[in-house]
């Protein structure tokens, strides 16, 4: 599950559809509003279907940065939120796989009943894989493995960005250690990328010390100021 900052726009009836409590210990709710759905935990927004477009250009431009001529992509993403991120890569030709690693399984049972309108139920596509899990943990295993699955991109949409995690252990994704578990997992010549709700200058500094390619893309969005969007490729 990834987190937002932007305030969500009053617009039509609002609906609580669901309230529970989160893997977090927060009180987890969906609601709708007019024709849309928001997330929130112990009152304060998280996410909604909106706008996706910060989450899809991470996506988008991580495959785009594939050498030529690579297909049959598979594709690891952490954070199933409303399902935009998982939506944008399903949708493109060179993807054959898309595994999702969601901490809330109430977010993932949400996406059987109306949330999952929102990005076409991608869990029900059979190239797509939903693992209920901590990402920490999830990666820490998956790249221990003596012979690890390998992605050719690997999205990391589950914070807020760097310095402003959900979860306060998620901090080691951000570390020179998390960063060594996830170039495990990834393909030679793959891209790992990082949802960022703003610029965060020394995970961009421990990027470059850790690989020979790094982008930096800022993404215009529908309210406040630019998302940001981390690509990685070529470690060192």
């Amino acid at each position: 599950m990834n987190q937002r900052t932007r305030d969500p726009a009053p617009e039509g009836e609002t609906v609580t559809l669901a309230r529970v409590t989160g893997e977090t210990g927060g009180d987890l709710v969906l609601r709708r509003v007019g024709a849309h759905y928001e997330i929130y935990s112990n009152g304060i927004f998280l996410m909604d279907t909106r706008d996706g477009t910060s989450e899809r250009e991470m996506v988008r431009a991580s495959l785009s940065g594939l050498p030529a001529g690579r297909s049959h992509a598979r594709v690891l993403i952490g954070g199933l939120g409303v399902g935009f991120s998982a939506r944008e890569a399903l949708d493109n030709p060179r993807v054959s796989r898309v595994d999702v690693v969601e901490l809330e399984p109430q977010v993932i049972a949400w996406h059987d009943d109306e949330l999952g309108e929102a990005a076409e139920y991608v869990h029900r596509d059979p190239r797509c894989r939903i693992h209920n899990a901590d990402i920490v943990a999830w990666l820490a295993e998956a790249s221990a493995a003596a012979k690890p699955s390998r992605y050719d991109v690997i999205c990391l949409d589950t914070d807020n960005g760097p310095d402003w995690t959900v979860v306060e252990n998620n901090n080691r994704l951000y570390e020179a250690a998390g960063l060594e578990q996830l170039v495990r997992l990834l393909a030679p010549g793959g891209v790992l990328s990082f949802w960022s709700a703003n610029a965060v200058d020394s995970f961009e500094e421990l990027l470059r010390t850790r690989f020979g390619s790094v982008e930096v893309a800022e993404v215009v969005v529908a309210r406040g100021v630019p998302d940001t969007v981390y690509l990685a490729s070529n470690p060192l």
